[in-house]
């Protein structure tokens, strides 16, 4: 089709880049809302669960704490099978903008209490938390599609990988913004350190800081939102779901200023060709192994990267970035903890995705993915082993060891995971495939937030140990799940899919492969 060939081999151009800039808003903003809580739920904890008998500082019961980090994992998981689902059957445009607006209403209703208490503030926390991540959900199908049905099939790993390389900013940002804020109140509202003054160390001003932190997450997603309106849908979807070729060749020649035919009638042939569902069995000859494949990496890397992320506030202690919480007040500990965090994120996490963008379509999505969880996991395995060295010993090496982890899971699985299932499927399927990617994904980011979280919590060492090990496990595993996917570089969505008839190896049907061997044998002689 000359719509599609037109879209694969257009020059980069500045529509482009605008499209990397208003998809890539929206996952800075997803990935400060959901890691700017690290920054500030220890302070719930002295504010909110203070006991003066027991000799340290407040701390969320290990249920709460988990509650309120994991919440919004829930509802991201929901919110992506949701709208994943409704961009194949609506369109990735009509949607679009309703993941942003539930955005900026539940990032602003976060810093809101319906009550003083512990419960109240904690119960409204959690119900807007869980709705924030509902709309952060939506946006990782359809960011993901509207950008690998925009690029051409030269950079198109790249866009993608760029638009989630924004994650990376949203997490220096959630850790510079927690640590302005803190350093503002630090310097207005003096207080001794916890072990001179248990009750004065907590200063009441540190209820209005956690709630600005969390509101401030609405401004970069209201400024996206009349951007993303102007947006077309994509001539992808126009063309083979919606088949309207004429809608189509016109979007799409406005937007690259080309001339471009309308094939109505070829079209109709294409979409026949490929009428197939999610569900049959047709589309489990075809892509079963590539939807298997997605979604299995996708959850073990996430159960190491959100573990990582969400328990990092336990570790930075172990590894000397912060004091200990009985020498620090309340919001001093806040802006200790958002500069390891920040320091981490810029010198570990920020790079990984870059170099991503710079080398996936020189090195390619599959080669990235399988060292950086091999690398993952041998640095894991390594903190593991030699934690207490490490942690009395040598703490500048745990800190270097500590942010491999992260320059390798972001120059590796955190963005090819992403970037692979808006590429293996069918148009008419890619937006609900690459949800159901995601909230595997999201599925294993709960057992992080729920389950290894509960290892570092009391900061022992042969807790942390052992979440470590297990860690390295799941990344090792990732890296023999990763052989389920194929390398899609270079190459169109629709020879990647096969919607085009061109058949390869890995979307062939045995029926398919039968009747091409036949065939060849037939050309031949």
């Amino acid at each position: 089709l000359e719509v599609l060939e037109a879209l694969d081999s257009a020059r980069t151009q500045w529509y482009h880049v605008t499209a990397i800039v208003i998809a890539g808003m929206g996952f800075f903003t997803d990935a400060y809302d959901l890691f700017c809580i690290s920054t500030v739920s220890k302070l719930l904890g002295r504010l909110y669960y203070f006991d003066p008998t027991t000799g340290i500082p407040g701390k969320p019961p290990p249920t709460i704490n988990n509650i309120v980090t994991g919440v919004a994992l829930v509802g991201t998981l929901t919110g992506q099978l949701v709208f994943g689902y409704l961009g194949d059957k609506l369109g990735r445009k009509k949607v679009y903008g309703i993941t942003l607006i539930l955005m900026v209403a539940c990032a602003i209703c976060s810093g809101l209490s319906f009550g003083s208490s512990a419960k109240s503030v904690i119960g409204t926390l959690c119900f807007f938390r869980f709705w924030l991540g509902f709309g952060i959900g939506g946006d990782y199908p359809l960011s993901a599609t509207i950008m690998s049905e925009y690029a051409n099939k030269r950079t198109r790993g790249a866009f993608i990988a760029a638009v989630f390389a924004m994650q990376g900013v949203g997490i220096i940002f959630a850790g510079f913004i927690s640590m302005f804020f803190s350093a503002v109140f630090r310097s207005y509202y003096k207080a001794p350190i916890f072990s001179k003054d248990a009750v004065l160390s907590t200063q009441p001003e540190g209820d209005l800081l956690w709630r600005l932190v969390l509101m401030i997450g609405a401004v970069p997603a209201a400024m996206t939102y009349y951007w993303r309106m102007k947006m077309p849908e994509t001539g992808r979807y126009t063309a083979i779901i919606e088949g309207n070729a004429k809608q189509a060749a016109a979007d799409i020649a406005r937007v690259l200023d080309i001339e471009i035919i309308a094939e109505q009638d070829k079209l109709a042939e294409f979409k026949a060709a490929n009428d197939y569902s999610l569900w049959s069995s047709e589309f489990f000859n075809r892509h079963g192994r590539h939807l298997i494949g997605t979604m299995s990496c996708w959850f073990l890397l996430d159960i190491a990267f959100y573990s990582q992320n969400l328990t990092q506030r336990d570790i930075f202690p172990a590894m000397g970035l912060i004091d200990k919480d009985s020498a620090m007040n309340a919001i001093d500990e806040v802006f200790q903890t958002s500069r390891a965090m920040f320091i981490i994120a810029l010198f570990g996490t920020f790079p990984g995705y870059w170099f991503t963008v710079f080398f996936i379509e020189k090195i390619g999505r599959f080669k990235i993915q399988l060292v950086g969880f091999f690398m993952m996991s041998f640095f894991m395995f390594i903190i593991g082993v030699k934690y207490d060295y490490l942690k009395h010993d040598n703490k500048n090496l745990f800190a270097l060891l500590y942010g491999l982890t992260f320059f390798f899971a972001n120059f590796g699985p955190n963005s090819t995971t992403f970037v692979l299932p808006a590429e293996l499927f069918p148009t008419r399927v890619r937006s609900t495939c690459h949800a159901l990617s995601a909230a595997a994904g999201k599925a294993g980011a709960m057992v992080g937030a729920f389950g290894i979280q509960y290892y570092t919590l009391d900061g022992k060492p042969g807790k942390i140990k052992r979440a470590m090990m297990i860690l390295a496990v799941t990344n090792l595993l990732g890296f023999f799940c990763s052989f389920l996917v194929t390398e899609t570089k270079g190459r169109s969505l629709e020879e990647i899919s096969g919607e085009d008839g061109r058949e390869s190896e890995l979307t062939a049907t045995p029926n398919d492969r039968v009747s091409g061997i036949r065939q060849d044998s037939r050309t031949e002689k």
